[in-house]
């Protein structure tokens, strides 16, 4: 892509060179005809000058857009790689050790655990693709929201350390018209990303609630935060904040694309504020939904 750069620029010099020589020898063998030429070459100009622009917009997210599927296919090799290597760890030490019962079920829990992260993950690469080709059609049912919610707070909280770390809040029988495994993937996506993004077992709060028909999630985490100036741009598709020289954290840079597009088919809102002292809290605002 760098070299397509490079060769625009070297065209573009070339094209504005060729106009330049070509209108002085216009104006020198005619010179009566000099304002003509000057005006038509101005429009053409122009023209050409749009031209290039667009052509330079389109060539630069081209390679923005290929340098972040490169970082997006490292990412997910090292995403796979990693509880693969720890559940085949497991399972030879399994094999080849003299283990307890207790042994063996925490390297069992432990496996368990990597192999639903690597199910997410795939969830997550397969429903990206579904929704950018437009074949995922979102079912529309029913479904205790309420308890899709615990459901994901419970099975997350092993994940993220011995201690307490996810805290919920979550007012009961609250129904929501959608697709709920999509809206599986939603919380995911969000409860992780706080988890991630927060110090060791620093406290994540999920808040599900309903008033006057209309339902509100919060997921708030004690992370170092998003910059003003990267919080309308972290919903992108592959995007993440900051340098991949910098960038301590694990991810694809999918999950929060996911749950803009999933949140958009909801006729759901996604609002980023700062959290008090410090962090980030994703309020999510249901409208002309229906609850019980």
């Amino acid at each position: 892509m760098r070299k397509a750069l490079l060769l625009f620029y070297v065209v573009t010099f070339y094209v504005f060179a060729e106009m330049a020589w070509w209108g002085y020898l216009l104006i020198k063998a005619e010179p009566d005809r000099k304002l003509m030429v000057l005006g038509e070459g101005s429009v053409f100009l122009f023209l050409v000058c749009i031209g290039i622009i667009q052509i330079h917009k389109t060539l630069s997210r081209q390679e923005t857009l290929s340098h972040q599927q490169k970082n997006f296919l490292l990412s997910v090799t090292h995403e796979l790689k990693s509880p693969l290597a720890s559940i085949k760890l497991s399972l030879q030490t399994i094999l080849k050790r003299v283990l307890t019962a207790d042994q063996q079920q925490s390297l069992l829990g432990n496996s368990l655990k990597d192999i639903e992260r690597l199910d997410d993950l795939v969830e997550n690469m397969l429903l990206a693709t579904k929704i950018e080709n437009s074949s995922y059609s979102f079912p529309k049912d029913k479904f205790n929201l309420s308890e899709l919610v615990e459901k994901v707070v419970e099975r997350l909280q092993v994940h993220a350390c011995n201690s307490q770390t996810i805290k919920c809040s979550v007012s009961p029988n609250i129904y929501l018209i959608g697709d709920a495994f999509a809206m599986n993937s939603v919380l995911i996506n969000l409860i992780e990303n706080a988890v991630k993004y927060s110090p060791p077992c620093a406290e994540v709060q999920v808040s599900l609630d309903s008033t006057d028909g209309q339902i509100y999630l919060w997921v708030a985490d004690q992370g170092k935060g998003i910059p003003d100036a990267e919080k309308n741009r972290i919903f992108d598709k592959f995007y993440r904040i900051g340098s991949e020289d910098t960038r301590q954290t694990k991810g694809t840079g999918l999950g929060l694309y996911i749950v803009k597009k999933v949140l958009e088919t909801h006729q759901a809102s996604i609002l980023v504020v700062d959290n008090t002292p410090t962090g980030t809290i994703f309020e999510i605002h249901f409208t002309a939904q229906h609850d019980s």
